[in-house]
């Protein structure tokens, strides 16, 4: 039996990424009557509806999300193969999931470096805390992706690209803080649940007994520690972070006990998994850090 062509999973995930035929053919310079015809046949080949209609609207059946992760990857593999026949020099797309504080505060000089050297690859970020990075890895969802610890390694190789430095940062009004019983009856700032640095710090606080008065969770940086200029609460970050966002002086920043202060970020991809342009970002990292 004759295998699905990649040309079809082209056609196939063009739809779904420009969100219907019309777009997809302009994208791909084709008529709509072939575009539909390429989805039907395909749809008669599996023997499912990949697309259903919802107010007018294409949306993704079950069985079509379920044939876009495998889309994603057997066209991911094929730009690879390609690129690795061409010399070895990388090219193609690579997608990899980020922390919002090594997006901003360490990614630019690396990324911008890669880019110099290799610039046919197109860099896709997608960001997210360290619990949620690692199910888009396990997912196939992106090649490889940087995470704090502590997390879970099952599965994925490693390799350690920085090393951060967490302070405590709290409203310049605010006492001074000795020790965690001070910051009872505060409220924590942070991202959501699958994020490494909250982790650490809700572990330093259960150490002397101490539970957040509550919990307000942000999805940003800038957002966070905004809040905590505001009195709304405390939080821990990076320290590269409040350069980046120019907050050093909009709010308290405490050290904390080296254990809890040095928090090393990874860069984590399935195990045995190897592309050029994941292995040209592996390169980059292990130079000498100027």
């Amino acid at each position: 039996m004759r295998n699905i062509d990649l040309d079809s999973l082209h056609i196939f995930k063009a739809v779904v990424d420009y969100g219907g035929v019309t777009k997809a053919a302009s994208q791909l310079n084709r008529v709509q009557s072939n575009i539909t015809t390429r989805v039907k046949n395909l749809e008669d080949r599996l023997g499912v509806k990949l697309f259903q209609r919802q107010g007018g609207k294409l949306v993704l059946s079950p069985e079509g999300s379920q044939l876009l992760s495998y889309a994603d990857r057997l066209l991911r593999l094929a730009s690879e193969a390609e690129a690795a026949l061409r010399k070895g020099t990388p090219r193609g797309t690579l997608r990899i999931g980020t922390m919002e504080s090594t997006a901003a505060a360490r990614l630019p000089p690396l990324l911008s470096r890669y880019h110099q050297h290799y610039p046919e690859v197109q860099i896709e970020l997608l960001t997210g805390t360290s619990g949620a990075l690692i199910g888009r890895v396990h997912r196939f969802e992106v090649e490889a992706a940087f995470v704090a610890e502590p997390f879970t390694a099952t599965g994925l190789d490693m390799l350690e690209a920085f090393r951060e430095e967490l302070v405590l940062i709290t409203p310049k009004n605010t006492p001074p803080v000795k020790t965690p019983k001070d910051l009872r009856k505060h409220t924590l700032i942070a991202f959501s649940a699958g994020c490494s640095y909250r982790r650490i710090l809700e572990e330093w606080l259960g150490m002397s007994s101490v539970v957040p008065d509550r919990v307000l969770e942000l999805a940003s940086y800038h957002a966070i520690v905004a809040c905590v200029a505001a009195g709304s609460g405390i939080a821990i970050v990076p320290r590269s972070v409040l350069s980046v966002v120019h907050a050093e002086d909009e709010v308290a920043a405490y050290p904390l006990p080296e254990r809890v202060a040095k928090a090393k970020t990874f860069l984590v991809w399935r195990t045995g998994h190897q592309s050029v342009a994941l292995d040209a970002l592996q390169a980059e990292l292990r130079k000498p850090k100027r």
